[in-house]
């Protein structure tokens, strides 16, 4: 009981905390849009160290994100690009983390450098004449399931199912269905966790609310996903 309120009364203190850099934010945004003014914030977020910066990163957040959960973990070095994004309810994102255009569903882990892009093809390539940084490219929004796990340092270009599991390293150039466990480069599913296998018995399904256990593969340490909330 004391913890909860000791938690509300630091949720409140952060939010007046930062309602200056909230003001400037929208200042900022009202000069040169809200991508780039979110560009200098998060930059400046980021760089707040420990819990206290937790604390005041989610509050930040709460105001000039489309969504931010509550009890969200956003950690060291976070860099959101932007204010679409949308994290869910006990979302944990490991510190070094990069978000484009995403929406995380609740309970999602993003482990230590993981990142989160708007598709492969958010440059053209077509023309050899025109530098690709002056092409037009497509910009496609992302989504991490609820309760999947992102491993370190996968890189994500496409959705990830719920409570899909992505290896530390991966990069997911196509959509993962749900409960897969996928790995490599590009990402293939080497399992379903929802399913299990014996040797002579015929592969059979278990209720989503038992998942089958197991090896997972590389991702956020027990600590890190441990530290949520």
């Amino acid at each position: 009981m004391l913890k909860t309120f000791l938690k509300l009364l630091a949720d409140v203190v952060a939010r007046l905390v930062v309602l200056p850099a909230v003001g400037l934010y929208w200042l900022g945004a009202a000069l040169e849009g809200r991508q780039r003014a979110l560009r200098f914030w998060s930059e400046a977020m980021s760089l707040l160290p420990g819990t206290c910066g937790v604390y005041l990163r989610r509050a930040f957040y709460r105001f000039v994100l489309a969504e931010c959960g509550a009890d969200a973990w956003i950690g060291f070095g976070v860099l959101v690009h932007s204010p679409k994004t949308r994290i869910g309810k006990n979302v944990y994102i490991g510190p070094y983390c990069s978000l484009g255009e995403v929406t995380l569903e609740e309970d999602a882990l993003l482990s230590t450098g993981a990142s989160v892009i708007n598709g492969p093809r958010q440059h053209g390539l077509d023309r050899i004449d025109v530098p690709i940084r002056e092409q037009p490219g497509q910009w496609q929004p992302v989504r991490i399931g609820r309760g999947a796990w992102v491993g370190e340092r996968a890189v994500v270009m496409a959705d990830v199912g719920c409570h899909s599991v992505i290896g530390a390293g991966a990069v997911v150039t196509r959509p993962i269905p749900d409960w897969a466990v996928a790995v490599g480069v590009p990402a293939r599913v080497i399992r379903q966790r929802n399913r299990r296998e014996s040797p002579g018995v015929k592969t059979s399904s278990i209720p989503p609310e038992k998942p089958a256990t197991g090896e997972i593969p590389s991702g956020p340490s027990g600590q890190d996903a441990s530290s949520n909330g």
